[in-house]
């Protein structure tokens, strides 16, 4: 049980990660720079699996739907984020 934990925590992380990465580059100009986007896009991760799950929605299945889901969520945060951003 604990190892199954895990892994499932470092593959949401993973998942996050590359979702704030893509979620950067699609934010042209709204982003932070690659490691706050990656930081970010994580904890958007699972803001998006959470909410999607809350709302039972899923986009589709496995983790081209986890990837999607974490794209969506990471995009909101960084907008988010953006709107406190000094300029």
């Amino acid at each position: 049980m604990h190892n199954e934990y895990l892994h499932i925590m470092i593959y949401t992380i993973l998942i996050g990660a590359l979702a704030g990465w893509l979620a950067g580059k699609i934010m042209k100009g709204g982003g932070f720079g690659a490691l706050k986007n990656i930081l970010l896009g994580i904890v958007g991760g699972f803001v998006g699996g959470w909410l999607f799950k809350q709302l039972h929605i899923s986009l589709f299945e496995g983790t081209l739907g986890d990837l999607a889901q974490g794209l969506i969520g990471a995009i909101v945060i960084l907008f988010v984020f953006g709107l406190f951003k000094k300029k």
